[in-house]
């Protein structure tokens, strides 16, 4: 049975001094950071939102060239986490927030980008989050995630299949366009690592 959003909470409070550190010992983890930092490529005037920002590792990236960033998530002590980093960068246009992929606690956003979070949720809750990331209204949508390309060697999973749920590529193009967006790039890191860029043109 999979965990529930209370039981990830906590797990990740109970990992947060450490996370930076564990998370950067894999190469497939940093490639997606740097390829999510590349695609999103903010203007001074957007407003950036980061979904499952964790210790913030994306969001104080791109705080540099956004004119403001958002990270949302559901653990206070890796928000805390992030909170720390950021003042002790002098990194102020970012604020961090409890907020989660499908209710984001995000008014609006021109791009919204998420690295390494949401293949906690299942297939449905995919599609569900996908639909109210449409709803904030961003031009772009970077996913760096976990993400099946083929089918994944049940002896090398990259994930860890007790709290983890990824999906292949094409059920998250699938959502992707069913929620109004034009798949513009894809990036294959892993067999079961990848980051997705959607896009849509209908937004000024």
């Amino acid at each position: 049975m999979k965990k529930t959003l209370e039981e990830h909470a906590s797990r990740f409070d109970d990992v947060a001094g450490e996370y930076d550190d564990s998370q950067n010992d894999t190469e497939e983890y940093r490639a997606c950071v740097s390829l999510v930092v590349d695609h999103a490529n903010p203007g001074p005037e957007d407003t950036v939102a980061d979904l499952g920002t964790g210790t913030g590792a994306i969001a104080l990236a791109l705080a540099e060239d956004a004119g403001e960033v958002v990270g949302r998530d559901i653990s206070e002590g890796m928000m805390e986490r992030a909170r720390e980093k950021a003042a002790e960068q002098g990194i102020e246009n970012v604020e961090f927030g409890e907020g989660r992929f499908r209710e984001p606690n995000v008014e609006a956003a021109d791009v919204v980008v998420s690295n390494f979070a949401m293949h906690h949720l299942s297939d449905d809750e995919k599609v569900e989050a996908i639909e109210a990331i449409a709803e904030l209204g961003p031009r772009k949508f970077v996913l760096g995630d976990v993400m099946f390309f083929g089918e994944p060697n049940p002896d090398e999973p990259f994930y860890s299949p007790e709290v983890d749920d990824p999906s292949t590529v094409g059920h998250l193009a699938d959502a992707l366009t069913d929620a109004g967006f034009a798949l513009t790039a894809v990036e294959k890191v892993h067999e079961q690592v990848g980051v997705l860029v959607a896009e849509r043109g209908d937004v000024e």
